[in-house]
């Protein structure tokens, strides 16, 4: 969606994101749903660097040098920042004290945050938002791929 398209402001926060795949996937979720920019944290991969572009680019199908990313060292100060600008912090997480995302109103201008694949958000972060919400789950796994965790997020709360 071209910036011009776009109404609301919309900021996707990827934390120590292992899978270079995930985080292709990220991007083209991310341009599917017109983010505004990507902040890959802690030790997500980036497309600059030689070593992960390739398997980035698998996935992101070329998202990756179009939607808005930088790289930051630290979620905690890039949240704190954030919130600086009014911006809402919005966690991904499940097994904790959260919404149903189906039933919570984001306010934007609004970032979302997204853990690890297997740890998922450390305390402190989830600490640091202004909210925290779930993808209900009926199966017997108790989550999903982080990449298809955030493309159900940003329909839900972009729509």
């Amino acid at each position: 969606m071209p910036k011009s398209q776009r109404t609301k402001e919309f900021y996707v926060i990827a934390h120590n994101i292992r899978s270079l795949l995930n985080v292709g996937s990220i991007f083209r979720t991310a341009d599917a749903f017109g983010v505004t920019k990507i902040y890959l944290t802690g030790y997500t991969g980036t497309p600059e660097n030689p070593v992960h572009k390739n398997k980035i680019s698998k996935s992101a199908l070329g998202a990756e040098n179009w939607v808005p990313w930088e790289h930051r060292p630290s979620a905690a100060k890039l949240i704190k920042e954030l919130k600086q600008n009014q911006v809402q912090i919005i966690a991904l997480e499940n097994n904790v004290a959260s919404q149903d995302i189906k039933k919570f109103k984001p306010k934007f201008p609004a970032a979302l945050l997204l853990g690890e694949e297997v740890k998922g958000i450390a305390k402190p972060l989830l600490k640091a938002c202004d909210a925290v919400v779930e993808i209900p789950m009926v199966g017997k796994k108790e989550s999903l791929n982080v990449s298809v965790a955030f493309g159900i997020a940003a329909y839900e709360l972009t729509k």
